[in-house]
């Protein structure tokens, strides 16, 4: 079994995210690692966040700085990542790509414990950068210029010291002295040489500082002195002219400024009210920004409290800390101030947010400060306060992220033509359940009702120079009416065209004049009002047109063309006509090229299944110059034209194209390029839309030409970064479109559909899916359907949280006390519940939950209706119970139908060690139509119960190391049969006619069987190797898929001989008595499929997101990617991709120095597993390396982008 590995959403978490001056000029960009993927962000001048460019690195990145040089325009950005180099990329703007620049070695690849990469610190003039590891390894390199100013790099310098964890590194701000750089660091050499212990309590963090000095070029440590052993973060302060220099050092419950030869300077950070004792204050992420004349740095603590740090200092004295409050957003793994006034938050869980700053907390607030820290007995006085709504900052726009995605479901349940994505993300208040679907998004601008069926829709300016469009026309089956578009869109009757008669085709003719073409001739209405009118011979009238700025071409009934074109002064004149074999179908003129007077191309297609191409050359007109046969009818054509690119927004070479589009009968879109010279059409791709024959309509996104499709859904076919994308829209179905502009909205589309007329959007290009959210309570950890009603069943647990209850009591205590005050809040409301006060004044959403103890835990279980997003059920677990597992089982006797069951644990303990009061299994029915929930019973187990499964009219119960099979009773589950020879927890269970299959938590699948009359429960076989998983599905009778905890999809299968062996064994004998080898089963799976996708994966599925498509496994990662992998059916496509693969590995090689071969068999040697995403980069390259590859493969680099579009159709 050979699979494709595509990418389908790539990961939205971000690990990293830096600011910086990344292309020149004034604009700042955002840098964002996201696992890895590299991603560029700039926020637009709307303030919206848009993606410049991303790319993937096929590694795992670490750590990202950026330095520039004294003088230079620009910033680099140096990477370090898990391939034990370091290097330095720079942003090409024309090109727009990372330019690597220096790739420097100095360890293996890995993450590993003494290898650098996990540190980056940078001299703030960027002289030089420091790569440190987490313990042991710190290497620094001198950054300089060569007489051509290019950056040079110098041989590492070595700063080790062993039996040391490092906690931070930073560069210090010494101006233009001997670079310092700053770290936190822990010496364990005694701890580890004494067995009592007695050394390990008394370790010591310590704050050192390395100099390198420039003239010897060598490293040395200058200065070390005892710090806090909360400390964990460092922030350099500016120095030279700026500052006093030195650095903030972020420990538990303080910030400390420390500088040598300079007395530490110390402030309490202040806390929460509500904050239980024993929790600390810790700090997650900082930024500082800098002016010409001051400086102050932004803290956040990981309860999302954002501090406003500032330095009194004298010169280089420091003589007061003071700490403000200035905001509260969610936490964040890092905060970037960009110097437009923005605040970029990428944040832990759930979206990144974008905030701009309307003060920067000048006005009084909760301080605290190091002049008046008072020290009582057990340590020092806290200073309090009450987190309030934003004031300094105010939120713009916020960027997506499915992470954590911690369960996905691929399911129909609304009846759409392609499944939905159920997933579960985020964690605590600001969880969601996200419905992906396939397709764009897109905003409606306006609806409104039309007088009857509207049959098309046009939009026409008055002049070509025109920004905005002057007029609508509807057409209908027996008139046309005529609205004007400017406040409001209202009739207008004096715009001189026919309303008497249904319209072919409206539009802008030469520069100034409209045209209306109708069945019996064409109006064509110049711009001081005068009308011309051509009549059609005869008794016979118009059916078909297709027309552009300077040319129309008129089809008659019985299959005459006549052609026409404007001549200079603006006037229709006919200038040929031709008789074709039959009635035409569809029409279509390529759009006037730059700098022509008229197009070369008309494209005709006819009811005996062919397109051909005619020339409109006034030496040759209406000659045929190609035909092309398709497989059914035409129903409609469309010339789209490709401007070239070098590079550029897109990120590719290719040339200008002409693609001729044409949509069939039978619902398939077929595509062809046609030659810009002869005429003569090549590289045809067809694919399956829909069961309505596809009308094309071109429009503009983004301010290039794109098509839109209207078949039982509406499509876009559009070029992004290089790639054509065919995506569908999620929308209703429409029947006719044109593109709209006007001053409320630039680039939408008017379309009609019913009887009614629509104008919408397209949101942001690119994307996979689009989604909708329903937000949840508590982090949610599974869910099920409930299967006749399709209702979600889903549950939610967190630790160290109060519930509902408590937390309202705990509020109305609050506000009774202080008075409501500074916390009013109108504009947020209460996670999840809708009953909540709607003025509620603190949303948990932004704040995020009051801490409690963390034996506690709270947890509900909730009935949701997907399609109206409505919980019609949600039930609390009270004393400290939290809920693990769920499922639904119909037991033997049919008596209550469908069951609930829900595994739950009370007073879980992770710390010190594991504990527990007791395990539950719950059994509830469902009532009220399935939408509510009623306890029947609930039967207490001596473990975590975190597996449950229906098998055979009864239930399974995984038990810690206990597989055990339980049966409904009045009062409890009864025991009927179990198996404790796991060897240590199970966390999965998969059942398919008489097998199970379990997961263990850290030995892979076990298969086993039950035999019915023996009443027991064999091992039959298992893995040979030590898997810890995360994710399971079952593929086949054989076969299991599984993912692991360190970023591995692996399939194994029983052998066939072994599989009919235990089939045919009528006693089960044979297996009873075998004797197990090594502790372990009889019999072993082999290992069929391993791949490294570079993220835990979370949650597996077999589905298929095209209707009728073959299924695909589709996979879910904790940094919120969605995956699948798809089974090649022929041979051929294996080797050509695997050659393919091959080829791009030898060109290509990844961009931060990781060899590909080597990450995808990061764990385990890849096996069988063709990585798409490499694959699918070809596009990106240089045109000279596209045909070296494509020459190798025996092929042009059209036909391997068409096999990279047709193995991504299969898909998606």
């Amino acid at each position: 079994m050979y699979l494709y590995s595509l990418t389908l959403q790539q990961a939205t978490g971000i690990t990293c995210a830096i600011n910086g001056n990344f292309s020149g000029g004034k604009t700042q960009e955002i840098a964002v690692a996201r696992g890895k993927i590299l991603d560029l962000l700039r926020p637009d001048e709307n303030g919206k966040i848009q993606t410049i460019h991303s790319v993937e690195v096929f590694g795992a990145i670490r750590s990202l700085a950026q330095f520039r040089l004294t003088g230079a325009q620009k910033d680099y950005l140096v990477v370090g990542s898990d391939s034990g180099r370091i290097v330095i990329l720079e942003y090409n703007k024309e090109k727009n790509v990372f330019d690597k620049v220096h790739q420097e070695t100095f360890g293996k690849s890995g993450c590993r414990r003494i290898v650098p990469g996990q540190y980056l610190a940078v001299d703030p003039k960027g002289r030089a950068v420091m790569i440190g590891a987490c313990e042991k390894q710190k290497l620094v390199y001198v950054l300089n210029r060569d007489t051509t100013a290019r950056l040079t790099i110098s041989s590492p310098l070595e700063a080790h010291k062993s039996h040391t964890i490092c906690y931070s590194v930073c560069g210090v701000d010494c101006g233009f002295d001997n670079p310092i750089f700053a770290a936190i660091e822990l010496d364990y050499s005694e701890a580890d040489q004494d067995p009592t212990g007695q050394a390990a309590s008394e370790a010591q963090k310590h704050l050192t500082f390395y100099e390198l000095d420039l003239g010897l070029n060598h490293v040395s440590r200058k200065w070390s002195e005892p710090v806090d052993n909360g400390a964990n973060m460092l922030v350099t302060v500016p120095g030279g002219a700026d500052g006093p220099s030195g650095v903030l050092v972020c420990a538990e419950n303080f910030v400390i400024y420390k500088n040598q030869g300079h007395p530490e300077v110390r402030a309490l950070i202040p806390r929460r009210a509500d904050l239980p004792a024993e929790r600390g204050v810790l700090v997650v992420s900082a930024a500082v920004h800098k002016q010409k004349t001051m400086f102050f740095f932004l803290i956040q603590t990981e309860y999302g409290d954002i501090f406003k740090v500032t330095l009194d200092h004298n010169g280089d004295n420091v003589s007061e800390l003071k700490i403000k409050y200035f905001d509260t957003i969610p936490v964040a793994a890092s905060i970037c101030v960009l110097k437009l006034g923005f605040l970029f938050s990428a944040s832990e869980f759930g979206n990144h947010g974008l905030y701009q700053f309307q003060a920067i907390g000048e006005e009084p607030d909760v301080e605290s400060s190091s002049s008046n820290l008072m020290e009582i007995e057990d340590g020092f006085q806290p200073v309090f306060f009450q987190p309030r709504r934003l004031k300094n900052l105010v939120s713009i726009d916020q960027v997506g992220s499915l992470m954590p995605l911690m369960d996905m479901k691929v399911l129909n349940l609304f009846e759409e033509e392609t499944p939905q994505i159920f997933s579960l993300c985020g964690r605590g208040p600001r969880s969601t359940l996200r419905i992906l679907r396939p397709g764009l998004a897109i905003t409606e601008m306006a609806v409104s009702q039309l007088p009857g069926q509207p049959s098309a829709v046009w939009t026409v300016k008055k002049n070509v120079s025109d920004e905005f469009d002057a007029y609508i026309v509807v057409s209908f089956t027996n008139a046309t009416l005529v609205l004007s578009i400017g406040e409001t869109v209202e009739e207008v009757n004096d715009s001189g065209f026919l309303d008497t008669t249904p319209s072919l085709a409206v539009s802008l003719i030469g520069d100034d004049s409209l045209m209306q073409v109708h069945p019996n001739g064409i109006r064509h209405i110049r711009e001081d009002g005068r009308i011309n009118e051509w009549r059609t011979p005869g008794k016979r009238s118009i059916v078909k047109v297709g027309y552009n700025r300077l040319q129309v071409v008129i089809a008659l009934s019985g299959g005459e063309l006549i052609y026409f074109e404007a001549d200079m002064t603006g006037q229709l004149m006919e200038v040929e006509k031709h008789e074709m074999s039959g009635d035409v179908a569809c029409l279509d003129i390529a759009p006037v090229p730059e700098g022509r007077q008229r197009s070369r191309f008309l494209a005709v297609g006819s009811y005996d299944n062919t397109v051909r191409i005619l020339s409109l050359d006034p030496d040759d007109c209406l000659q045929i110059l190609s035909v092309q046969s398709v497989s059914s009818a035409p129903e409609s054509l469309l010339f789209l034209e490709v401007q070239a690119s070098i590079g550029g927004d897109d990120g590719a070479d290719h040339p200008a194209n002409l693609f001729l589009n044409s949509g069939l009968q039978n619902g398939v879109l077929f595509r062809t390029v046609v030659d810009m010279v002869t005429g003569q059409l090549s590289d045809s791709r067809s694919r399956f839309l829909g069961l309505k024959p596809p009308k094309l309509f071109s429009i503009s996104v983004r301010g290039r030409s794109a098509m839109l499709c209207l078949s039982s859904r509406p499509w876009l076919g559009y070029i992004h970064r290089g790639h054509f994308h065919l995506t569908p829209l999620s929308y209703e179905t429409l029947e006719f479109a044109a593109p709209f502009s006007s001053d409320q909205c630039a680039e939408g589309v008017v379309s009609v559909a019913g009887d009614a007329l629509r104008i919408f959007m397209i949101d942001r290009l690119g994307e996979t899916f689009n989604e909708t959210v329903v937000p949840l309570r508590y982090t949610p950890r599974k869910f099920v359907v409930q299967p006749k009603r399709k209702l979600l069943v889903i549950i939610e647990s967190d630790q160290g949280a109060f519930t509902a209850e408590e937390r309202e009591a705990a509020r109305k205590e609050c506000f009774e006390a202080g008075g409501v005050g500074e916390n009013g809040n109108a504009d947020q409301m209460e996670n999840g519940a809708d009953d909540e006060d709607k003025e509620d004044p603190l949303s948990d959403e932004q704040y995020g939950y009051p801490k409690a103890v963390s034996e506690k835990w709270v947890s509900c279980i909730r009935v949701l209706d997907p399609k109206t997003a409505t919980t019609t059920c949600l039930l609390e677990l009270q004393d400290n119970e939290a809920a693990y597992s769920v499922c639904t089982v119909n037991f033997h006797d049919k008596e209550y139908g469908t069951l609930l069951a829900v595994g739950t644990v009370k007073g879980m303990q992770f710390w010190p060690k594991k504990n527990l009061v007791a395990g539950f299994i719950h059994i509830y029915r469902f009532v009220e139509d399935g939408k509510s929930l009623e306890l029947l019973h609930k039967t207490q187990v001596e473990g975590v119960p975190l597996a449950l499964c229906q098998f055979q009219g009864r239930l399974l119960a995984g038990i810690g190391p206990v597989l055990r099979l339980y049966d409904l009773g009045k009062k409890r589950l009864l025991r009927k049969c179990e198996n404790k020879l796991f060897p240590n927890t199970i966390i999965s269970i998969q059942t398919y006619r008489d097998r199970i299959y379990v997961g263990d938590i850290q030995e892979s699948f076990h298969y086993c069987k039950y035999r019915r009359d023996e009443n027991q429960l064999y091992i039959f076989a298992d893995d040979c190797v030590p898997r810890w998983l995360t994710a399971s599905h079952h593929v086949d009778f054989d076969t299991m898929a599984g993912a692991d905890k360190f970023g591995n999809v692996y399939f194994v299968r029983l052998p066939q001989d072994v599989s009919e062996e235990i089939e045919e064994d009528p006693t089960g004998g044979k297996i009873k008595w075998e004797q197990g080898k090594l502790n372990g089963a009889p019999n072993k799976v082999d290992e069929i499929v391993q791949f490294h996708v570079g993220d835990v994966v979370t949650c597996l599925q077999k589905a298929s997101m095209i209707p009728g498509g073959s299924e695909s496994i589709m996979y879910g990662t904790v940094m919120g990617g969605i995956g699948a992998l798809h089974a090649f059916t022929s041979r051929d496509d294996v080797d050509f991709f695997s050659h393919l693969e091959m080829h791009m590995r030898q060109e290509y090689p990844p961009l931060c120095g990781r060899d590909h071969m080597a990450y995808r068999s990061a764990y385990f040697p890849v096996k069988d597993v063709i990585d798409g995403d490499l694959c699918e980069q070809f596009p990106t390259l240089p045109m000279d390396l596209q045909r070296k590859i494509a020459d190798e493969l025996d092929r042009t680099p059209a036909e391997i982008l068409k096999k990279l579009e047709d193995a991504r159709n299969k898909i998606i």
